[in-house]
C-alpha cells in the first residue's frame, strides 16, 4: 500500500484503494487486483497553497484590473435629443445603470439643471 496525502493506493496494481480506516490492523482490499493491503495509522498532513499554485486566466486578468475611484469616474452624459418636462431646456444630462436583472434593459437617469429628476426604463 501506498499513500499519498490522504489517498492510498493498491501497491501491485495502484488502483485507488477504499477509505482508510486509521487503523494498522485494519486490511484493505483491492477491488481492481484482489490484493490485500495492510492499512498504514492516520498522519495528520497539512497543505498550504499560494496563488499561484493554481493558475487561472481569472486570476491573471485579475492583476491587470486597475483600482477606480468612484468620484473620479465620469458617468453622466448629454443627450441633446431630449427636453425637460418642467424648464423645456433642450439637451438633459442623463446616466446609464443596471437597476434589474441582466436579462432586462438598462434605466436611463435625467437630471436637467433645474433639478427635475425622471427615470426611463429601456
Amino acid at each position: 500500500m501506498a499513500a499519498i496525502g490522504s489517498l492510498v493506493f493498491c501497491t501491485d496494481c495502484g488502483n485507488l484503494l477504499p477509505a482508510s480506516q486509521g487503523s494498522s490492523r485494519n486490511v484493505l482490499t483491492c477491488d481492481c487486483c484482489g490484493t490485500e493491503n495492510r492499512d498504514q495509522e492516520w498522519r495528520t498532513i497539512t497543505t498550504r497553497t499560494k496563488d499561484n499554485d493554481f493558475p487561472s486566466a481569472l486570476r491573471q486578468k485579475l492583476s491587470i484590473v486597475q483600482a477606480v475611484e468612484r468620484h473620479k469616474l465620469q458617468t453622466e452624459r448629454i443627450d441633446a435629443n431630449t427636453d425637460c418636462p418642467k424648464c423645456g431646456k433642450h439637451g438633459v444630462r442623463y446616466s446609464e445603470v443596471q437597476q434589474r436583472s441582466a436579462d432586462e434593459g438598462s434605466t436611463i437617469i435625467y437630471n436637467c439643471d433645474c433639478g427635475e429628476r425622471w427615470t426611463m426604463n429601456n
